[in-house]
């Protein structure tokens, strides 16, 4: 074995998944060399396969930063060293070197035993309790947690492309394009949705108030209605121009069904955050007979629970929306905890925070009309998720066409 070199395996499906090819493009690209010392391929399309490989560098320093890239991508050393822990020296501190968290499945050596990390989100650190480890945000650190360090006895298990090859992540793959069968993609979500939850699956949407002005919202109050939506994550905008479209008829002072300009229309948002207040929330507006259809309506009536998260710029804002944004994150993480699927529609800011707080195990739709966006929202670390470039005023309806066509 060369001076400055290591072993390490890695097992699933390592092909068709390319993770066996990101491995070696992590090596080559950061100038190492590498040898492969046994490789079985797996026969069946179930059956994983291994790979055994020796990596060399051109000193200790250089080979340490190629095996840290290769242990994100899955690899593992081929002699298990118990992981490396560190107290945290005050609250919301951590120690230096600490590990930060990527989206992926992440197991940790404690003891001669491999343990799940509970909780995963990119950007965070790992505190290990007892046999318990979790993904921790900086700001839950408190003096004396006992932080994992370096990337000794880390182990990660990238996603792997779907088995099945029925539903829309297998067949669109996680890229975005607006030069696709838009009809057809509708078809393939509208299968996986229903899917999901037949099998018991948890689905939040996230979205952005472009739902009410292309004329989707009602689609999405349907979906809810239905049972296909189990949680909603905003911000005031969605809510304030559902509402000013269930009393009013019109997002932004714009008709929704004609797009004329309504008399005096520029005041319709302001009067509807009044007319919230003067009821004293969104739920009581319901109770009163004030609001009696869209999203938040469906919300309320199927007591399907909805965080609307501030921001500088919010008009009002309504009294239901939160405007510590420490507070509004950790109500959002209740929401998506368990989720299964994802759902963001034209909200790049939503969209981006949220993605940030999913493991990557989770199915991630986005749907925008705008390309950058959502290429921005799998650049920014959510590239499981699969972009769809359209525009959602007439994406959504087809969507749930398609699974009123299922249901019969």
């Amino acid at each position: 074995m060369a001076k400055f070199s290591s072993e390490v395996e890695v097992r699933g499906h390592l092909i068709d998944s390319m993770i066996l090819t990101k491995i070696f493009d992590v090596i080559m690209d950061l100038g190492g060399e590498f040898e492969v010392l046994q490789m079985t391929v797996g026969k069946k399309k179930k059956e994983p396969s291994y790979a055994k490989l020796q990596i060399q560098g051109k000193n200790q320093e250089h080979l340490d930063k190629i095996l840290e890239q290769v242990y994100r991508e899955g690899a593992t050393p081929t002699v298990g060293k118990n992981v490396v822990l560190k107290a945290a020296p005050k609250d919301m501190v951590m120690p230096e070197d600490f590990y930060s968290t990527t989206n992926n499945t992440t197991e940790i050596l404690l003891s001669g035993k491999w343990i799940t990390v509970d909780n995963m989100m990119m950007d965070k650190c790992i505190v290990v309790k007892g046999n318990r480890a979790s993904c921790t945000p900086i700001r839950d650190v408190r003096k004396g947690d006992l932080i994992v360090v370096g990337e000794t006895g880390v182990k990660i298990t990238p996603p792997e492309r779907p088995r099945e090859g029925s539903n829309v992540f297998a067949f669109m793959g996680s890229s975005s394009s607006s030069e696709r069968p838009t009809q057809h993609i509708a078809k393939k979500v509208a299968e996986d949705i229903f899917k999901t939850k037949k099998s018991g699956g948890k689905i939040i949407l996230v979205g952005g108030p472009a739902i009410v002005h292309t004329g989707a919202a009602d689609s999405i109050a349907e979906l809810i209605k239905l049972g296909y939506l189990d949680g909603v994550l905003a911000g005031n905008a969605l809510a304030v121009h559902d509402i000013e479209y269930a009393t009013l008829g019109t997002s932004l002072g714009m008709n929704v069904h004609d797009g004329s300009l309504a008399i005096k229309g520029h005041r319709n948002h302001m009067d509807t955050i009044n007319a919230v207040f003067r009821a004293g929330s969104i739920s009581e507006m319901v109770k009163k007979g004030i609001l009696r259809r869209g999203i938040m309506y469906e919300c309320i009536k199927n007591k399907i629970p909805f965080v609307l998260a501030g921001s500088i710029r919010d008009d009002g804002p309504l009294p239901d929306v939160i405007t510590d944004t420490a507070i509004a994150q950790r109500e959002y993480k209740k929401v998506l905890k368990d989720a299964k699927m994802v759902i963001m529609v034209s909200t790049m800011l939503h969209s981006i925070a949220t993605g940030n707080m999913l493991p990557a195990h989770v199915k991630v739709i986005v749907v925008d009309i705008n390309q950058p966006t959502v290429t921005k929202l799998m650049d920014r670390g959510t590239w499981q998720a699969l972009g769809i470039v359209t525009d959602v005023g007439a994406f959504l309806p087809l969507v749930a066409q398609e699974i009123k066509k299922i249901r019969k």
